[in-house]
């Protein structure tokens, strides 16, 4: 990016066709969503139900394996090897390097949905079939969003960052990361199709993940600040002021995007123990919070494999397979940026460290907000699962679940702040990522021209300030993401399978070289142990 040591490539390397064709798409798809809201709808919905319910296990078959090359990225050989220089140290600390981790992606919808997500389950038929709400709600927010989601980031962040920094190829994109498989059919068409279908999901999943909350936060500030405006009027100055806010951050560099993610993650975390410390529901917390991991991690097989064949509740299509497809589409940006940021760490540090601070920062979200919430309705009697049931509405709920807390106004704020800060960071990891996919190659150590990233940071506001007009076109939007993830989740497999393959050249060509924090006599005994499995 643009730091002290970073050089602006020059424009004669744009690839326009990259750049523009996934954008032509997304903006004519939209102008036909809107012209055509109902047929439209009718017609993606049809492709979204035949992928979910005729190959729903196929979703869920990726997210376990890829959960599974994940851990043993981590703790084979391959965890060894540094992603950079053998000798290289870690650019970033812990905490600055996690910060910037953990809000390049879906920090805003994790903050949105830890409110009230469990709202959604205890309405169910399949949770009031496996027990109380006590037992249940509380748990599926955290498998939704917990291992499974965060092991598709770490392991591409992984194949991304040994890509950039150990094999210093100098196509950032989704094509290069498979060439190991691939070969010279990565320069060709199927190359092409790749790059254009991960820029396609890229900008489809940006579109639809900002529109999630801009509503909620409009609707803060109207009642906070008694605003007069319409609440479509109020998303679009948020979202406007979020864009100056991230182009500012995202033009100062790495400097400027680790300052603003430190920021979050200082809100963040004072708005959580604020809730759980304050909020008159300590233990509570801490003890469903407890159980609800203990049972999670005991059903876990359980849950990441249940299909339903016989469709009594249609529970994995609604939910699991459709939060699986969603992550992968976002896979896109944040395991790139992930990957760059992580320069100086070891496959194993980054994978045990990324579970540590990115999924674990989420179910901390998850039990403290969400427990929080469960607990007045549970304990306190506050009827929130009726108030939803009679209105579905989400916004109004997490509102009023705030307005239980002492200072409401205040948390209110705060929450805001957050969330803005939140979308100012995820956006920044995307153009940046974006600006990276619009050059045929870059360089490591070169970072887009400044104009194109500005083209980008204005180009990525357009398309959810378009759907704010549109409920059915945010629909219809959604649905192309969900589409796009069936065959991202292909593409994920063939890069971590990549990895694996040039990971394993690479380690031939180390042998003597004992790794960071080894000793010689183990490093020799793992390679005599690597003899005699090829043997």
């Amino acid at each position: 990016m643009n730091d002290k040591k970073s050089v602006p490539a020059t424009r004669k390397q744009i690839d326009w066709v990259i750049t523009l064709v996934p954008l032509a798409i997304i903006c004519c798809m939209s102008v036909l969503f809107f012209a055509f809201p109902n047929k439209s709808k009718s017609v993606l919905t049809s492709i979204r139900y035949v992928l979910g319910d005729r190959f729903g296990s196929y979703y869920l078959i990726i997210g376990v394996l890829i959960l599974s090359i994940s851990i043993y990225m981590a703790f084979s050989k391959y965890g060894d090897i540094v992603l950079g220089g053998q000798d290289e140290k870690p650019k970033y600390s812990f905490f600055t390097w996690g910060a910037m981790m953990f809000t390049c992606g879906l920090a805003a919808d994790i903050l949105f949905y830890s409110f009230a997500e469990w709202v959604l389950y205890a309405t169910d038929p399949h949770v009031k079939s496996l027990g109380s709400i006590q037992e249940w709600a509380g748990v599926f927010p955290l498998f939704h969003w917990s291992l499974i989601p965060w092991a598709f980031y770490l392991v591409l962040a992984v194949s991304f960052g040994f890509m950039l920094h150990v094999r210093n190829r100098d196509k950032q994109k989704f094509s290069e990361a498979c060439r190991p498989v691939l070969g010279k059919h990565t320069d060709g068409i199927l190359g092409r199709l790749i790059d254009l279908l991960a820029v396609f999901a890229l900008l489809a999943g940006t579109a639809t993940t900002f529109s999630v909350a801009t509503p909620l936060m409009a609707s803060i500030i109207k009642i906070v600040f008694h605003v007069e405006l319409s609440r479509i009027t109020l998303s679009i100055i948020i979202l406007l002021i979020t864009c100056a806010i991230y182009t500012y951050s995202l033009l100062h560099g790495f400097k400027g995007i680790s300052i603003l993610a430190k920021i979050c993650i200082y809100l963040f975390f004072g708005l959580l123990a604020y809730v759980l410390f304050v909020g008159g529901k300590t233990g509570y917390i801490i003890d469903t919070g407890i159980e609800s991991i203990g049972r999670m991690l005991q059903h876990f097989i359980e849950l990441s494999t249940f299909t339903d064949p016989e469709r009594k509740t249609l529970f994995p299509q609604n939910y699991t397979i459709y939060y699986w497809a969603y992550w992968m589409v976002w896979c896109v940006a944040a395991p790139f940026f992930i990957g760059t940021i992580s320069r100086g760490r070891t496959v194993r540090q980054t994978i045990v460290g990324g579970y540590g601070f990115g999924a674990g920062s989420t179910i901390i979200s998850f039990i403290i907000l969400g427990n929080y919430s469960l607990g007045k309705e549970l304990v306190d009697g506050i009827p929130l699962i009726k108030s939803y049931t009679e209105n579905g509405d989400m916004y109004g709920l997490i509102i009023n679940i705030v307005r239980t807390l002492p200072c409401s106004t205040m948390v209110l704020i705060v929450l805001i702040l957050t969330m803005v800060a939140f979308y100012a960071t995820s956006f920044d990891s995307i153009a940046y990522i974006a600006s990276c996919y619009s050059y045929r190659r870059l360089k490591d150590g070169e970072a887009p021209n400044r104009m194109i990233q500005l083209m980008w940071c204005l180009l990525l506001i357009v398309l959810p300030i378009a759907l704010l007009f549109s409920e059915s076109s945010m629909s219809n939007i959604q649905s192309v993401s969900i589409i796009a993830a069936f065959p991202i989740a292909a593409v994920i497999t063939l890069i971590a399978v990549s990895f694996l393959k040039d990971a394993g050249e690479f380690m031939k060509g180390l042998r003597g070289y004992t790794p960071r924090g080894r000793t010689q006599e183990e490093a020799e005994g793992s390679a005599r142990h690597e003899d005699s499995e090829n043997d």
